[in-house]
């Protein structure tokens, strides 16, 4: 699929402004979007959108299809009437510059179940009709999630395999018996779904008024205590009693000396390919409907993963295993057609890995804070870019740039300012204009980059478990002259 040359912005809706201690898809969001189209940027990159749980973060969620309820506006169920103003009298006091995971969850959830009560109660006759259109059209994932979610709370919030052996097995019996008897759990977890959805579709309706893309994130890899892996065990490697047998990560590189892992279920792939990857189909499909491009995360899985056997302490042992590969790819684009999918494909990547992206003309990622460790071939060098790629300052699991050329050994800021004829002192957007000029189709820096924010405002450490994803801006950091800065860059590179 052929992209125009244009630029964007990554910032995950959790970091937008708001007073309910995370961000969300209310005004502040229609907000952003106005930002980025006065700034001519037409591309807005998102992390996945799935509900967040273990180390809130959003590379494992309870399912690859749900939305995170936690992303719902408050502001908007309170224009609707599913919310009035004294729900929110008990409000806590939030920071306004970190998400503090916690205490946010559990007013969120506080309010959506107000807000159900509510709708339970006095939804007008369309909003009915809404949902139950919207529950009949996503059946085939939604019935397994709400009884997932609503079993994982009756059950003490523990992992599946530790439910019931009934329930883990997902024995009929034992489903409807619980269906009966939690009826109304079921149903709570259905309507936060369709108010997610509902508030997403219509700011990604108001991002293509104003001209401007949505890039999500399919990660290759589902978590282990999923509604997916719980619905469908036989697609994954679990034994009898539904615990993994080998599990995802990589071997140690450039981000941790001892890799990483993961601990996601990897896939049996024959299993896949018997029912012609239909698994996979939907939940192409799924994200495709909510986003305009998506980038393919840990992209070199489909050619060979590292296999790690399930209680490895750490990532270090392990194999190299053949993915599906090409047969994947023709598989799904037969059903679906030319897909607009980004290669994630930083790591270690081997000839297999590059063939496979280039066979299926697809851009790869370009990181500018990784050219300054070799020499001027480095393939991170915009010099070096082909035009069929996405030229990033750093993504989410970097440091900012700030903090990247501030905690660089000498020789990397050396190459660094030698190649970029700059003093380093306003290094975060002397490597904007370094991506920005380039030949890559897209251009793209985070939030935090365009601030010049230092080591504090990173988003996420790989291979750290808990205390990321937390970082948020507020509304006086978005000056005039910002706007300004970055039109002019989108003007200078032929990026409007």
């Amino acid at each position: 699929m052929s992209f125009k040359r244009a630029s964007g912005v990554l910032l995950h809706p959790t970091s937008l402004p708001g007073p309910d201690g995370i961000g969300d898809l209310g005004p502040e969001a229609f907000r952003w979007v106005d930002f980025l189209a006065e700034t001519n940027c037409h591309l807005w990159q998102v992390l996945p959108l799935g509900p967040t749980g273990y180390g809130d973060s959003p590379y494992q969620c309870f399912s690859a299809f749900a939305g995170n309820p936690y992303l719902i506006s408050p502001t908007v169920l309170l224009d609707q009437e599913l919310l009035t103003r004294t729900d929110f009298k008990d409000r806590p006091d939030f920071a306004a510059e970190k998400v503090d995971f916690g205490p946010v969850i559990q007013w969120k959830l506080t309010l959506l179940d107000r807000a159900y009560a509510r709708f339970k109660s006095k939804a007008p006759a369309k909003m009915l009709t809404d949902y139950k259109a919207f529950c009949h059209k996503n059946a085939d994932w939604l019935d397994d999630f709400a009884f997932f979610m609503a079993i994982k709370e009756a059950e003490g919030s523990v992992s599946w395999d530790n439910w019931p052996s009934d329930l883990r097995s997902r024995k009929a019996e034992a489903l409807q018996n619980f269906e009966v008897h939690n009826h109304d759990a079921v149903e709570k977890h259905k309507f936060r779904q369709f108010i997610f959805y509902t508030q997403w579709e219509n700011l990604h309706r108001y991002a293509h008024s104003k001209d401007i893309q949505i890039i999500g994130d399919i990660p290759i890899f589902v978590a282990y205590d999923s509604a997916d892996a719980w619905a469908h065990p036989e697609l994954f490697y679990l034994d009898e009693t539904g615990k993994p047998t080998l599990v995802a990560g990589v071997p140690p590189d450039y981000f941790s000396p001892t890799g990483q892992l993961w601990g996601n279920p990897l896939y049996r792939w024959e299993a896949h390919q018997k029912e012609n990857y239909a698994w996979w189909v939907k939940r192409f499909r799924s994200v495709l409907s909510t986003v305009d491009i998506v980038r393919l995360d840990h992209f070199r899985g489909f050619a060979g993963y590292w296999e790690i056997p399930a209680g490895m302490p750490t990532a270090e042992v392990g194999r190299w295993v053949k993915g599906p590969g090409q047969a994947f790819f023709d598989a799904v684009q037969a059903q679906l057609g030319t897909l607009p999918i980004i290669a994630e494909d930083l790591g270690e990547i081997t000839p297999d890995v590059v063939k496979l992206r280039d066979d299926n003309h697809l851009p790869g990622m370009r990181i500018f804070q990784f050219a300054f460790s070799a020499t001027p071939a480095d393939p991170f060098l915009p010099h070096n870019y082909t035009s069929n790629c996405v030229a990033y300052t750093g993504t989410h699991d970097n440091d900012t740039s700030v903090g990247w050329y501030k905690s660089a050994p000498e020789k990397e800021q050396d190459l660094c300012r030698r190649y970029l004829a700059r003093s380093g002192e306003d290094i975060a957007w002397d490597l904007i204009r370094g991506v920005w000029s380039s030949v890559a189709m897209f251009s793209i820096c985070p939030l935090q980059d365009l601030l010049g924010l230092d080591t504090s405002a990173r988003m996420n450490y790989p291979g750290k478990p808990s205390g990321n994803w937390g970082w948020r801006f507020v509304p006086e950091q978005i000056q005039p002259w910002l706007i300004e800065r970055l039109k002019e860059y989108n003007f200078l590179y032929s990026r409007e």
